[in-house]
């Protein structure tokens, strides 16, 4: 006796234990917003303005976050044309569509700009991949009619050299024009980040650049150091009068130079900083050098590699060659990581769809094929023909992916809509139903039948035939398997990647036609038949399906909401499994390893059931609740007392009698759900937090107080974590940025606690 429902349920259940829930580990400093998403803008015809962010390594930007407006004038901006983004699988805001690297927005005008030009306003937001989310960022630029350069062209009828062109250029400074002096012109500060590294950081102001090429760093042989690498970002394309192509700076950047040190004790430095930059009305400045004198602390442990700075290419110390940068190249690699699991995901579901009967009856159409070219056929004809039927096949579900990509735009951006998410999860619970056999989905029956009369009409054994036979199957068989093809057609009008989506689709379609290949390779001689087994892969399917409807209403309803419909979906699995039917005598190992996976789904059901009921909110953990309620001293939400504004933090602070915590939040910020969740119900943790005042900040509104909150304590968004002690002086290296674990967390906290 076979029990393909339970075989499905299980191999289901089997793979729940591979999904497992990793936090990033947070890094202990942050770019400045100019930094982390560096931002241009400029009119490349009087009809666009090109808007350009460079966004550091590390971090990424939010699509529905970006916004445009005229600042001031009659400027009208039409609807943004956005590159196809990365879709990211947010467990608070659903899948969003993020940015990473190079950005390149196009912004059409709906009318003229006047000759003095207009200010462009542009909002965006994004997060680093520690887990800290940036405040929403405002940015301006000032843009003027096409025809205006960037910089004013040398005579030619004057010296070509170039000392004479930058005299030139120098000499067209009129009475109109004022041209602010170098040293307000470019602003340069150092610091040193630790005993071995040393930042500089360049400010041009507004209309003004530096070159890449001309930042010179060198330190004198004796002072007990010498430079051993410079790390500085890539900048921005330029095709300059005086120097031909190279790279530019328009916004402040760092540059983070890494020191070895000839002794462990402290040291003193000059650190010799050179550089070069011109105004965009023509002016260059010559070469400049400054003098900063640094004193380095001593050399308490062995030095660390990790650099907390943006870390673009290298840039040599001194006649170092040039190397590509590690970080670029890690980058580069996870780069194409998701890409490849995604085809393969899409090769494995084509592997799966391949063996329900709706697939079937693609097998006598090969068969036939290869039995059309009598006893002179091969197992390489064979397989050539059964391959280009394949491929007629999957093209034709690459050509519905791009469709689904082209056509998504309209999805996605309601996404959010708690009507369109409601439609799509009611649209997987009626898919399920028919991978369950409620009702079978299909064309009508004359669509059907024309259909298959022009594939029949076509000529076998040809391949261009072949091809087209493969497509007009993909056509006729594909209403049949509307359930799974449905479902990945929604995946992809999501990501609203045509790449993506055409890339996945033929997967899918070779995917199913794996069978087919080894047909064709056997020249007929594999022909496998239909059974009970094959509803195993659709209640499968099925199951999957009201998986997904659950997870994605969960960002529109409660926690409550969400343990109720997966303990309904794990009980009636564990049901199905025979989980509360007894063991026949002599039953098969096969029966009992069903039956053993049917407990779990019941037990996993039932606790989340009770958990549910009974007040516990933990998806992981339903029984949480229970728990603390039986024990001896129950312990309540982690209580924080918040603040709103400097003034009344400062009141609190000034009130407290021992050492305070002051946490950073927003309701969009993850990590700082994963905080209160996981780190903050630590027991350890709480009875840390008990010694201890909890102040909290409520950025969610991102208003003036919130920014000048923020501003005060050098933080660009939640998380963030300051301590005090019970003067209400900030405790100095005990910030916490980003995500915390409870193990991490808790020596902090004792540290802190122990200061009374």
């Amino acid at each position: 006796m076979k029990f393909p429902c339970e075989r499905a349920i299980a191999l289901l259940l089997a793979f729940l234990p591979a999904i497992v829930f990793a936090p990033a580990l947070a890094a202990e400093e942050l770019l400045e917003p100019d930094l982390a998403f560096r931002f241009s803008a400029k009119m490349v015809d009087p009809g666009t303005v090109q808007v350009r962010y460079q966004i550091a390594n590390g971090y990424y930007m939010y699509r529905e976050r970006f916004s445009f407006a005229a600042a001031e004038g009659p400027v009208k901006i039409g609807v943004p044309r956005f590159p196809a983004g990365t879709v990211k699988d947010d467990e608070f805001f659903g899948k969003v569509e993020t940015y990473r690297g190079a950005l390149v927005i196009e912004l059409p005008l709906k009318s003229s700009i006047p000759a003095a030009g207009f200010t462009l306003k542009v909002v965006s937001q994004g997060c680093a991949d520690i887990g800290v989310c940036y405040t929403p960022l405002t940015q301006n630029a000032k843009l003027l009619p096409a025809a205006y350069s960037d910089a004013v062209l040398p005579d030619s009828r004057k010296s070509s050299g170039l000392l004479a062109r930058l005299q030139e250029q120098s000499g067209r400074i009129s009475g109109d024009e004022e041209f602010l002096p170098v040293e307000k012109a470019f602003t340069v500060d150092v610091r040193s980040a630790d005993a071995q590294t040393l930042v500089v950081r360049f400010s041009p102001a507004e209309s003004y650049y530096l070159y890449r090429d001309k930042m010179q760093f060198t330190i004198a042989p004796q002072a007990g150091a010498a430079i051993e690498s410079v790390q500085l970002p890539r900048g921005e394309t330029k095709q300059d009068p005086n120097f031909g192509q190279t790279e530019v700076f328009h916004e402040p950047v760092q540059a983070l130079i890494r020191l070895r040190r000839d002794t462990p004790e402290q040291i003193r430095l000059v650190l010799n900083v050179g550089f070069q930059g011109c105004s965009a009305k023509g002016l260059c400045y010559p070469p400049v050098t400054r003098q900063f004198p640094m004193a380095l602390a001593a050399l308490a442990t062995a030095p660390s590699t990790e650099l907390s700075a943006e870390a673009g290419s290298s840039l040599p110390a001194a006649d170092s060659i040039r190397q590509p940068a590690e970080d670029r190249q890690i980058a580069g690699l996870l780069g194409t990581g998701n890409f490849w699991l995604i085809m393969a995901s899409f090769l494995g579901f084509g592997l799966l769809l391949s063996f329900t009967p709706c697939v079937l009856p693609m097998i006598p159409i090969v068969s036939g094929l290869i039995a059309g070219q009598g006893s002179k056929v091969t197992r390489l004809r064979g397989f050539t023909l059964a391959g280009t039927y394949v491929l007629g096949m999957a093209i034709a579900y690459a050509i519905a992916g791009v469709l689904a990509g082209l056509s998504g735009t309209l999805l996605s951006a309601a996404l959010q809509n708690p009507w369109v998410l409601g439609a799509f999860a009611g649209i997987f619970v009626l898919l399920a139903l028919s991978m369950f056999g409620v009702y079978e989905l299909q064309l009508p029956t004359a669509w059907q039948s024309s259909a298959a009369n022009t594939s029949n009409r076509l000529t076998g054994g040809t391949l261009a035939g072949v091809f087209a036979m493969g497509a007009m199957s993909a056509v006729i068989v594909g209403p049949c398997v509307a359930a799974p093809l449905a479902g990945a057609l929604l995946y992809v009008s999501q990501s609203r990647d045509v790449l993506l989506g055409g890339a996945a689709l033929f997967m899918m379609g070779l995917g199913m036609g794996l069978p087919l290949l080894v047909i064709g390779a056997s020249a007929g001689a594999l022909l496998p038949r239909a059974g009970s087994w094959m509803q195993a892969v659709k209640n499968f399917f099925g199951v999957l399906l009201l998986g997904a409807a659950v997870w994605m209403i969960s960002p529109l309803i409660p926690v409550i909401a969400q343990m109720l419909c997966w303990s309904v979906l794990l009980i009636m699995s564990g049901i199905y499994l025979h989980a509360i039917d007894a063991l026949p005598a002599g039953a098969s190992g096969f029966r009992r390893l069903w039956k053993g996976f049917g407990v779990i789904a019941l037990l996993m059901g039932i606790a989340l059931l009770i958990g549910g009921l009974s007040g516990g909110r933990d998806l992981f953990q339903p029984l949480s609740g229970l728990r603390m309620r039986a024990g001896a001293e129950a312990r309540e939400q982690t209580a924080f007392i918040r603040v709103a504004s400097i003034a009344e933090l400062d009141h609190a602070l000034a009130g407290a009698e021992k050492p305070v915590m002051l946490d950073f939040y927003a309701d969009w910020c993850v990590s700082c759900k994963e905080m209160e969740r996981l780190t903050f119900q630590d027991g350890n943790v709480k009875n840390a937090l008990a010694a201890l005042l909890l102040l909290q900040v409520d950025v969610t509104a991102n208003s003036a107080d919130d920014a000048a909150l923020l501003k005060r304590f050098g933080l660009f968004g939640p998380p963030g974590i300051i301590f005090f002690d019970r003067h209400g002086k900030e405790i100095e290296g005990a910030r916490v940025i980003g995500y915390r674990s409870a193990e991490r967390f808790l020596p902090i906290l004792v540290q802190v606690g122990s200061l009374h």
